[in-house]
């Protein structure tokens, strides 16, 4: 299979991308990797490597959209950017998929762009994979739509389990949808329309009702359906607790400690390994012609090579197919829905 990489993308350059992407095909046998962007940065990065030519490809783009700009304007002005030109590759069937750690929104909006949404998809949406006491659940939308419709919502459900199916190896997957409080009638519009999307749906025997965010971390369910505005607040919240948690324990506990400093050391080490972003690699764009995978922009070669093998593996277990198959069991909606 082939996967476009935005080798351009991300905080710190080239270096990273190119790191991955030989780490990947290190460690899946059948990925090729299309490495996108300016190739007098990626050829001289490359020569320091030895791999395999015919599994490492270069296409040329010209034009990077930087963090700090703003998505649409920046499509715009440049039309050949990395990232267009990743979306280009897969919309044509010369790639499988894309991975990208640029700005986001310039992601989303590319595909947007191209319009390749999958049969009955009316809005993708990014899913992730937060770690639970009984594993990990699926979060979506994360980032891609923050004023969703409730159909929007429903369909989210319906990808996220199919994720969960799939990626996490859960027969039967529970959906939750975020909301201030557990009894039916809580929180706004939206997610009380939503409610009765699911409850009155084909899928009513998966959807166990509200859940809170303390309930994210407990495993209550295994997929969370919400805004793209509140899952992105609760992903950076995660996120940043984390970090927090972990540089206290190193300062307080593993910088105090004598003899058990190394064991208490390791202790922590294995859990930043464990439930770091980095392992997850990325988030799935869902819903859209050909998998993405987007990752952070800090990401380092470690996370985009898991992003490209997560890639890889949703590509091989046909999870788009899938996505279709259940998808076509809802009901029509109207537009207003």
């Amino acid at each position: 299979m082939r996967i476009a990489l935005d080798a351009m993308g991300g905080d710190h350059g080239v270096r990273p991308n190119v790191a991955g992407a030989l780490q990947a095909i290190a460690s899946v046998p059948d990925l090729t990797v299309v490495l996108v962007g300016d190739p007098a940065l990626i050829e001289p990065t490359l020569s320091l490597s030895t791999y395999p030519a015919e599994r490492i490809e270069i296409v040329a783009s010209a034009g990077v959209i930087g963090m700090d700009e703003k998505p649409v304007e920046a499509l715009r002005r440049k039309p050949d950017n990395s990232i267009s030109r990743c979306w280009q590759l897969t919309a044509t069937k010369k790639t499988d998929g894309l991975v990208s750690a640029g700005n986001t929104g310039a992601v989303v909006g590319a595909g947007l762009f191209a319009r390749r949404f999958l049969k009955g998809v009316r809005r993708p949406g990014i899913a992730t994979l937060m770690p639970t006491e009984k594993g990990s659940c699926v979060i979506m939308d994360v980032g891609a739509n923050i004023f969703p419709k409730p159909s929007h919502l429903l369909q989210y459900g319906v990808m996220g389990s199919v994720l969960a199916k799939h990626r996490l190896g859960v027969e039967h997957p529970k959906i939750g949808l975020m909301n201030v409080g557990e009894e039916e009638g809580k929180g706004h519009e939206l997610v009380q329309k939503t409610y009765a999307l699911f409850r009155n749906g084909p899928f009513a025997d998966r959807f166990v009702g509200n859940v809170e965010g303390r309930d994210v971390h407990k495993g209550v369910v295994d997929v969370i359906i919400t805004d793209g505005f509140v899952g992105n607040v609760l992903l950076k919240h995660a996120e940043g607790v984390f970090e927090f948690i972990m540089g206290m324990i190193g300062t307080d506990v593993v910088g105090v400690l004598s003899a058990e400093k190394a064991i208490a050391a390791q202790a922590v080490q294995k859990m930043i390994d464990k439930f770091h972003y980095s392992t997850a690699g990325g988030a799935p764009l869902l819903g859209i012609d050909g998998v993405c995978i987007i990752c952070h922009g800090s990401s380092d070669e470690r996370a985009i090579a898991n992003a490209l093998a997560v890639a890889a593996q949703d590509v091989r277990t046909q999870l788009n197919d899938h996505i279709v198959e259940e998808l076509a069991k809802l009901p029509v909606l109207s537009d207003e829905d």
